[in-house]
């Protein structure tokens, strides 16, 4: 029997880097997904073959998450057309790096709205399901640079760490109610975001990795999945770093 076997899950960011990858791998574990991004991707078509080969479906949803009134229509539709998802995953997220004292406040607002408000309206609308139903896993994208922070992503730090505060309450507000809320914070790992960072900096960046190396998108897709299956029905309010011992 396949992990996620007759469950529902819905990704945010599934177009690309680890959001595609945690909706390929759920699909090869017999999982139905809807995968949200902005618009139309290239990847849809590879998602509804794969999820074609393993006997379920993929479904691609397109909203801006930082269009907080389309993006709340849209996830209800998704749910009501689901009849309640299993699992969540808030990975969608945005990058607008700068010194802060230089920053522009639409860098913070964009960040900040997308990163931290968007899965605070997706984690509402769908854990009040949730929680009537009495199951669930909700998975938070958080980063390194949430626990740690990061010069020069002063926006981006504040958006991933309140996201690691959020998962802790809701963990604590949800839990007697059979469902888990936990986060994942990345270190390095090797994405289309990634590869537009200067040579120099990123073999900088790995000569602090103990483990000397980056990340790759499966090695957080199978941290995702621990925490989608029931091999993790006593695991919530965590943070698990996936960072090469980057943070330890």
């Amino acid at each position: 029997m396949k992990m996620l076997e007759n469950k529902k899950a819905l990704v945010t960011g599934s177009s690309r880097g680890i959001g595609r990858k945690i909706a390929e791998v759920f699909i090869s574990n017999g999982c139905e997904v809807w995968g949200l991004c902005t618009k139309p991707s290239k990847a849809k078509e590879d998602l509804e073959k794969l999820a074609a080969d393993n006997g379920v479906k993929f479904h691609e949803l397109n909203c801006n998450c930082a269009d907080f009134a389309a993006l709340q229509e849209c996830i209800k539709k998704a749910l009501e057309e689901a009849d309640g998802f299993d699992i969540l995953v808030n990975n969608a997220g945005i990058t607008r790096d700068g010194l802060s004292f230089a920053m522009p406040m639409e860098n913070w607002k964009d960040v900040i709205d997308v990163n931290l408000t968007a899965p605070f309206l997706i984690n509402q609308i769908i854990s009040y399901d949730m929680i009537h139903r009495k199951k669930g896993s909700i998975i938070n994208m958080t980063s390194i640079s949430g626990v740690h922070g990061e010069a020069g992503q002063v926006n981006y730090s504040a958006s991933k760490a309140g996201l690691i505060g959020m998962t802790k309450a809701l963990a604590k507000e949800i839990g007697k109610r059979k469902v888990r809320v936990n986060a994942v914070a990345p270190g390095f790992i090797e994405t289309e975001m990634t590869e537009a960072v200067p040579e120099e900096l990123r073999k900088e960046w790995v000569k602090i990795i103990p483990m000397n190396r980056a990340g790759q998108v499966e090695e957080v897709a199978n941290v995702c999945l621990f925490l989608a299956s029931d091999l993790s029905t006593y695991v919530t309010g965590q943070v698990i770093g996936v960072d090469g011992g980057m943070g330890a």
